[in-house]
């Protein structure tokens, strides 16, 4: 079982590029080793699984979808904010609203 508390050197090579040569935010890098990170460990916990508990195999994508869920779409982002109607809808509200309906064919 693999047990990387490193990051591979071509990762590491990326964010060193994306900050010194593309310029780009250190806080955007940062996140996005951070869920790098995250992946790994969870990639390990799954192993460890797999490893260890019958039945993981039948579990396993469940457990990935539930430990790395989608955002919600556009549709729902937008139900949830007309069921926020009965407050004063916020500007996020209304503009949800309005990507959703600008979405749709007339």
């Amino acid at each position: 079982m693999a047990n990387n508390v490193y990051p591979p050197d071509h990762l590491l090579r990326k964010w060193e590029s994306l900050i010194i040569d593309e310029e780009q935010n250190v806080d955007v890098v940062l996140y996005e080793v951070f869920q790098a990170g995250a992946d790994q460990e969870l990639e390990a916990c799954c192993e460890w699984l797999e490893t260890y508990v019958q039945r993981w195999a039948e579990w396993s994508a469940d457990f990935r979808a539930d430990r790395r869920p989608k955002p919600p779409s556009l549709k729902e982002q937008a139900l949830q904010a007309l069921d926020r109607m009965d407050q004063l809808p916020t500007a996020e509200d209304q503009h949800i609203i309005r990507r959703a309906l600008e979405q749709l064919n007339d």
